[in-house]
């Protein structure tokens, strides 16, 4: 049962990450039911016809069902009738890619430096987006190899494996898609302990600062913070509102919340770049590179800020016409890399060496700025469950399968609350949002955008001939991701363990 399970858990990424119902389809249905959700029936409305031949339209049917594919070099998909615009599928890219990692991507430019800073962002962007396109380009591969007309990232990966030299490689190939579960796992639960976080250090300082919060926000003052709460003791008291907010299960409920989520957060980034482009100082003091030893952390911020990957095959799959995918693509992420490129930029310029693990902590001490970060607070809260709805998937439901039918249920709702427990542990664990954001990207993040991608298009067209030049560039992708896997890692430990910059629960008392 497992092993049909995991195609929809693969898909459910997408749909909590791009926080749209769209992207759901039966998933709304389905997760009342475990042998439901544990079908091998893609995220789609049970209306929804997909031709992937350029012998058929989408208003009509394939003359001999799907065995008239076209070759490899003129494959083309055809999308359903009542599919996603071209703009509907930016404007989800978009909330794939977005989300709490922009933030702190200011700090990320200072953990590399003014200069080395922006070079790395914009070379690590453009790698990512090629890695997306390699993705998709094997994935309709596959299609038309096995004559299906969607694969996802866990079956495009099984099926590489599949076409492997390696004969231990092919027998062992449904490993590939555990791998990809694996980290999509290790991914969401990530994400969820950055949201604790995150909710801790606004809310903490928020509250510390209320006693001295004005309406004015011009004074350049330095806030004297109350007494308060630790970090840790924020992240427990949050503890049981996201038990209640993770037992909701229906997924169009959740879009709801996810709607308002995209609303608040997309108002507080205005006011967020309202504020950073007034009055940034002389950058001459700033180091244009940073230590060697910070850049790793900058290495996993800056891909755990890049990794959409996982929304990119069922947004393509859901377009009304799936051949203007490409274009919106290479669109949606130039934008998305211009936004990551001048907020992490203009954030460090503003606050130099003072900026925080989040640009919403340097924030000024004022109503206005004050409820900037409360309304950011609560698209965060919003989208943890839709975070969370990603693992929930993967793991109850093969766990609800091993006990009676009457214990359902409660198993369900202890399940749930055990997993956001378990966050809420990590992020207790790690209270720094800055290590937590390098952490997740150096082990998972990574591992997703940058390592298996040019493996899996290798493992893909091998055998059918490959310019050594091409093998060398998806080595060299690869081996960058693995690299940032280890020592992003390892530098992220050790910066826990070792502290060699302020800890959050101090830098939050700096205020401009």
């Amino acid at each position: 049962m497992a092993h049909t399970e995991k195609p929809h858990a693969v898909d459910a990424a997408a749909a909590a990450q791009g926080g749209s119902i769209e992207l759901a389809g039966t998933m709304v249905s389905n997760a009342a039911s475990p042998t439901a959700t544990m079908s091998t029936r893609r995220l789609r409305s049970e209306e929804y016809n997909d031709y992937s031949s350029t012998e058929v339209t989408p208003d009509g049917s394939p003359p001999e069902g799907l065995s008239n594919f076209s070759s490899p070099s003129s494959y083309q998909r055809f999308g359903e009738a009542n599919g996603t615009t071209w703009l509907q599928t930016l404007i989800h890219l978009l909330k794939g890619n977005i989300g709490t990692g922009l933030l702190g991507l200011p700090l990320a430019i200072k953990n590399a430096g003014i200069v080395m800073g922006p070079i790395s962002l914009l070379v690590i962007g453009v790698i990512a987006v090629h890695c997306m396109h390699i993705l998709v380009k094997c994935a309709h591969h596959f299609c038309n190899k096995h004559q299906k007309p969607f694969v996802d990232y866990g079956d495009a990966v099984m099926h590489g494996l599949e076409a492997s030299p390696s004969a231990w490689l092919r027998i062992h190939s449904v490993w590939g898609r555990y791998l990809v579960v694996l980290f999509l796992i290790i991914t969401q639960l990530g994400f969820c302990c950055v949201y604790f976080v995150f909710l801790a250090d606004n809310l903490k300082q928020v509250i510390s600062a209320a006693n001295g919060t004005t309406n004015d926000c011009s004074a350049n003052e330095t806030a004297l913070l109350a007494p308060t709460m630790s970090s840790q003791l924020y992240i427990l008291s949050l503890l049981p509102f996201m038990i209640l907010l993770v037992f909701i299960q229906n997924l169009k409920l959740l879009s709801i919340f996810s709607m308002l989520a995209n609303i608040l957060m997309f108002c507080s980034l205005i006011m967020i770049y309202q504020y950073i482009v007034r009055g940034i100082p002389d950058p001459s003091n700033l180091p244009l590179v940073s230590q060697w030893k910070t850049y790793p952390l900058f290495f996993g911020t800056a891909i755990f800020a890049f990794e959409g990957i996982g929304v990119v095959l069922p947004l393509e799959n859901k377009m009304k016409t799936p051949k203007h995918f490409p274009i919106i693509l290479y669109v949606g992420m130039a934008v998305v890399s211009v936004l990551y490129l001048s907020l992490g930029t203009l954030g460090y310029l503003r606050f130099g060496a003072n900026i925080q693990a989040s640009i919403t902590l340097n924030l000024p001490n004022c109503w206005l700025y004050q409820s900037v970060k409360l309304l950011y607070s609560i698209g965060i809260f919003f989208t943890y469950a839709l975070q969370f709805y990603v693992p929930a998937e993967i793991i109850i439901p093969t766990a609800l399968a091993q006990v009676p039918e009457r214990w359902a249920l409660w198993c369900n709702l202890l399940l749930r609350a055990s997993l956001v427990c378990v966050t809420c542990l990590l992020a207790i664990l790690i209270p720094r949002l800055d290590i937590v954001i390098a952490l997740v990207g150096s082990v998972s993040s990574s591992a997703l955008a940058l390592i298996i991608p040019p493996l899996l298009e290798i493992s893909t067209y091998y055998s059918q001939g490959m310019h050594p030049l091409t093998i060398a560039k998806d080595i060299l992708i690869s081996f960058i991701g693995f690299t940032g896997f280890v020592v992003g890692t390892y530098e992220s430990l050790f910066e826990l363990i070792v502290p060699t910059v302020p800890t959050v629960s101090n830098a939050t008392s700096i205020l401009h």
